[in-house]
């Protein structure tokens, strides 16, 4: 249970996790269930991301859900789950219903103060990381054509769209944002360029097939087409399963 309260008010959020523990439901799945709620609800899922150290001191995901969101969340569950979510709440309101003590007080801002620094620890890293993707980018080499056995983003999209059933938005997350982004072989000048095309990059087919695969593997279905990533938080999307062996 996370619980922040401050000297200027008061806040009580309830973790991922521990829905999940309550419920007896995989903490994945759980935050699948937060991501679609907050889809249709229209609201940003970053607004109610934290951090957690996982038991081998790697940061993790969950998210921390107030009152009124957590009951949102329980409408869809089985009437055991909701009791178990509501008499933790009910305790949870009973402990935060008295004054904080000095020593409290003292121990939330610490914890607040931690939660900054952290933020910023991961900004910092953010920043490195983009630092050294330009970096990269820059000392690219440039090509006069494509290379067999090396393909551009079109075509990695119309593939990988064949092999998966995967969306685009998707693929270009693998490929662009998540984790372990691969960085281009190479950019391709355009035979065009005198009509204004740009040069475009290009990555070894066999690299971004095992990529995907890997990716694939790291999925959670939730339904015979509908899968979950731990670094996918937009929630659900396409995915056909497939025997990779």
């Amino acid at each position: 249970m996370t619980i922040a309260k401050f000297q200027d008010g008061g806040a009580v959020t309830m973790s991922s996790r521990e829905i999940a523990e309550l419920t007896g439901k995989r903490h994945d799945n759980v935050m699948a269930d937060i991501r679609g709620m907050l889809s249709e609800l229209k609201i940003d899922v970053l607004t109610f991301q934290g951090i957690y150290l996982d038991s081998m001191n790697r940061q993790q995901i969950e998210y921390l859900l107030d009152h009124e969101h957590t009951d949102c969340l329980l409408t869809g569950y089985s009437a055991a789950m909701r009791m178990a979510v509501i008499k933790r709440w009910r305790e949870l309101e009973k402990q935060t219903a008295r004054p904080m003590t000095q020593a409290e007080i003292t121990a939330a801002n610490a914890n607040h103060l931690v939660a900054v620094e952290r933020q910023q620890r991961e900004q910092q890293v953010a920043l490195e990381r983009i630092e050294t993707r330009v970096a990269n980018v820059e000392q690219v080499r440039y090509l006069g054509s494509r290379p067999a056995g090396f393909e551009s983003m079109t075509t990695i999209r119309e593939r990988i769209n064949l092999r998966h059933g995967m969306p685009p938005w998707v693929i270009n997350a693998v490929m662009r944002d998540i984790p372990g982004a691969p960085l281009p072989f190479a950019m391709v000048r355009s035979k065009h360029a005198d009509d204004g095309a740009q040069p475009y990059p290009i990555w070894p087919t066999a690299d971004i097939t095992r990529r995907f695969d890997r990716f694939v593997t790291e999925c959670t279905f939730v339904t015979a087409e509908r899968a979950t990533h731990p670094d996918i938080q937009q929630g659900r999307f396409k995915l056909r399963q497939r025997n990779l062996a």
